[in-house]
């Protein structure tokens, strides 16, 4: 399976930053790059940090930015030749793509405490999408559409575990929020400056530029 399915936070570890990727945990101080901020491994602790420059610096900001939003190489690529296609800054419109699919929207919206919960929450169908069930993790999202959590999973205690985690989190500009209804609406694209990632999209223009 070309998926990962391993543990989440050696990607972080492999890395040496938070990616985010276990929502509540990544803020605690139990979170295994606070505890043991080196490569994972059974020599992750002695192997000599080597600097990386050029190409391996602009993968390593490509691969970082498909665990944060949990695609596969095909779809990312496919993402960025459709930002490269249209005017304006290729890198801003990649993440634009990425910051709404309907999974990263799930989390954003803060019914889900990862995006990789936020997957699942949206494969199980307990999202509506302009009054009409979308249960696939990659749709593209809109300016104007309406996000909410159908009635029947409104009482589910992950979503609760996630409205409560919500709560302490930063608001979401581009996206008009309603926590007592489980609901929201995309009201703008989101701009590079509403994204606090710890990814630089130009190295991975650069990238794919060549």
């Amino acid at each position: 399976m070309a998926r990962y399915t391993g543990p989440v936070c050696r990607l972080c570890r492999r890395d040496g930053t938070k990616l985010f990727l276990k929502g509540a945990k990544c803020f605690a101080e139990k979170c295994p790059i606070e505890k043991r901020n080196f490569p994972p491994g059974q020599h992750g602790q002695s192997r000599k940090v080597k600097k990386v420059v050029g190409y391996g610096l602009q993968l390593r900001e490509k691969q970082k930015a498909k665990r944060i939003y949990f695609t596969l190489e095909t779809q990312f690529r496919a993402y960025y030749q459709k930002a490269a296609n249209r005017p304006g800054v290729t890198g801003e419109l990649l993440l634009q793509q990425l910051e709404t699919r309907l999974d990263n929207v799930c989390y954003r919206l803060g019914f889900a405490m990862s995006r990789r919960q936020a997957r699942q929450v949206v494969r199980h169908g307990h999202l509506l999408v302009n009054g009409r069930k979308v249960n696939i993790p990659s749709f593209q999202c809109k300016v104007g559409d309406e996000i909410q959590v159908r009635e029947g999973a409104k009482n589910f205690v992950i979503l609760e575990e996630a409205k409560n985690f919500a709560s302490g989190q930063h608001s979401v500009p581009w996206i008009d929020i309603n926590r007592d209804n489980l609901s929201g609406k995309i009201i703008a694209l989101p701009k590079r400056e509403d994204i606090s990632l710890p990814v630089n999209e130009q190295l991975i223009v650069e990238l794919y530029s060549k």
